[in-house]
């Protein structure tokens, strides 16, 4: 049965529910609180964190994790008075923060380690790109034959084309209209692939479905319940544990994604803020965020991925084209009546 389709502008522009928060967490027991929101799952930042508040003792951080699209709605109130403002916003998401910078929600902000950031990845001193994270393909080791591991785009749609029956429903992606990642992922590639319109040919063939987060996404392909899956974000993969799951930078082009940091202007400790945000650009801070996985590494082995086949997701004003509303509405409906939803939890 296809999903209804509830439209993303619509989904976005929700009052924030409470239960869309998926973690909690405190570290340090000084006098200055630290609000963090982020979409990053805790586990990963957190040896960075703790290191930062070793170095500043003072600061007690409370650490919310949300999806992408409640942290959108929670932040865009959080700008209008109307809920509690983060002191710091971290998301993969990058189209949604350059709307929230764009809307005049972030505090403004330069020192030499943010101006030395490519131009790629700052936006008028007020967001800053602070990882370099693919879009890649997973898979199966023990249900996808060698042979058969599709190492691009024009690979996948044949592997579909043979074997519809044994894919037929294990084939996943992101959710568009849970996950704003998803959606950028999938908006980015009806810009870069002509085969765009035929791997959703595909993906309806097969029965792929449509699924919220990449932790249900990486775990459904560990234990079988998928044998791969289409635009993950490749940095919860190499965090993983699963030996059973093999990953694709696919080589026709990868897209790479750098998570947007940004400081509302209502935070009540900018000053902590900041103090953070140089310290995850510096040195021992770049090191923290590599060794967490959310540098891939250039020199990545197998991967015939070129360094031209290298796509750079941009901080710029073009990320609010794909937020038109009339957009998010025709996008979604195309894109999602091509899936189904998950089974339901046993």
């Amino acid at each position: 049965m296809r999903k209804f389709i509830t439209t993303l502008a619509a989904l976005i522009a929700l009052a924030t529910p409470i239960t869309a928060q998926e973690a909690l967490a405190t570290l340090g027991t000084g006098s200055q609180p630290l609000l963090i929101r982020s979409t990053t799952d805790f586990a990963i930042i957190r040896p960075a964190l703790e290191r930062f508040v070793d170095m500043n003792p003072d600061l007690t951080i409370t650490y919310e994790q949300w999806n992408s699209n409640p942290l959108y709605a929670k932040s865009k109130a959080g700008c209008a008075g109307t809920d509690t403002p983060a002191d710091v916003v971290f998301s993969s998401a990058v189209q949604q923060m350059v709307d929230l910078v764009n809307a005049a929600c972030a505090y403004r902000y330069r020192s030499d380690l943010t101006a030395s950031l490519p131009p790629s990845r700052r936006w008028r001193d007020e967001l800053w790109g602070l990882t370099e994270e693919p879009a890649v393909m997973i898979y199966n080791r023990d249900l996808i034959d060698p042979a058969d591991v599709p190492r691009d785009r024009f690979a996948l749609l044949d592997l579909m084309r043979r074997e519809p029956e044994m894919l037929r429903g294990k084939i996943a992606t992101y959710d568009i209209e849970q996950s704003g990642l998803g959606y950028l992922f999938a908006y980015s590639d009806s810009l870069e692939a002509t085969t765009f319109g035929a791997l959703l040919e595909g993906f309806a063939r097969t029965d792929a479905v449509a699924t919220c987060c990449s932790a249900e996404i990486i775990n459904g392909v560990a234990d079988g319940t998928y044998a791969l899956a289409y635009n993950v974000l490749g940095s919860y993969v190499a965090n993983g544990v699963h030996s059973t799951v093999g990953l694709i930078l696919p080589e026709d082009y990868t897209l790479f994604l750098s998570r947007g940091f940004m400081i509302p202007k209502r935070a009540q400790n900018p000053q902590a803020a900041t103090r953070l945000l140089d310290f995850l650009l510096s040195p021992e801070g770049q090191a923290q965020i590599k060794q967490a996985g959310l540098t891939f590494p250039q020199d990545a082995g197998d991967t015939g991925l070129i360094p031209s086949a290298r796509r750079f997701i941009t901080l710029s004003p073009a990320l609010l084209v794909p937020l038109d509303a009339q957009k998010l509405d025709r996008f979604a409906e195309f894109w999602s009546s091509n899936f189904v939803s998950p089974p339901p939890l046993q």
